[in-house]
């Protein structure tokens, strides 16, 4: 009886558990040879433990998705709203140079891209994950819109399109960098990247503080 409050909670953090492991072994060995003995061995539990709290596998690395969508998302705001002026821009500038660092991997190695790009590979086949995939362009996108609509609206930018297509460039420019960094290809780096977008960035909002 006396147990019984508390065992939702550990239950909860189990599967918390299971979804973090399941993640670092995707980002390790991939979707294609993925088994159940990884991620027991990456969550320290056992496989029959794994299929007691996700029978199905799909639904486990659904979540993993899920969770990685969110915390991706909540560090590009975080990113946006931290921002102090410090690099000599100030307002919409700001907070547009930040959102541009925020979406770019760090390198080749980068495990939350690399971890996204490689379950977006499910969307062809998964309407879940299609579903999932559309909805972190979608907020990519509304990110970048109201940050360029504040910036028009306040006189930093001058705007050269409607503000939804820059922003849908501006994800897919980053998005189509990201690609090519966490594959290795030596020729872009992320300097490099970011370099090319807020090229991008000064030329569609008229703004040299970027």
């Amino acid at each position: 009886m006396g147990n019984k409050p508390g065992r939702p909670k550990n239950q909860t953090a189990r599967r918390e558990a299971l979804v973090d492991a399941a993640g670092r072994a995707i980002a390790e060995r991939g979707l294609e040879g993925l088994r159940i003995k990884d991620i027991a061995a990456e969550a320290g539990m056992s496989a029959g433990s794994v299929l007691y709290y996700y029978p199905e596998m799909g639904e486990l690395v659904l979540e993993v998705h899920r969770g990685a969508v969110e915390r991706y998302l909540a560090a590009r705001q975080k990113a946006a709203d931290g921002v102090d002026g410090a690099t000599g821009a100030t307002g919409a500038a700001a907070r547009l140079r930040a959102l541009v660092g925020s979406g770019l991997p760090g390198g080749s190695g980068d495990a939350v891209h690399g971890l996204l790009f490689e379950l977006h590979r499910r969307a062809d086949r998964s309407s879940g994950h299609a579903t999932l995939m559309a909805s972190l362009f979608a907020r990519e996108v509304a990110l970048y819109a109201t940050v360029l609509e504040v910036g028009a609206a306040v006189g930093e930018f001058t705007l050269t399109e409607p503000v939804t297509d820059l922003a849908r460039n501006l994800v897919a420019l980053e998005d189509g960098y990201g690609l090519h960094i966490v594959s290795r290809n030596a020729e872009l780096t992320p300097d490099a990247a970011r370099r090319l977008l807020l090229g991008y960035a000064r030329t569609v909002t008229g703004c040299p503080q970027l």
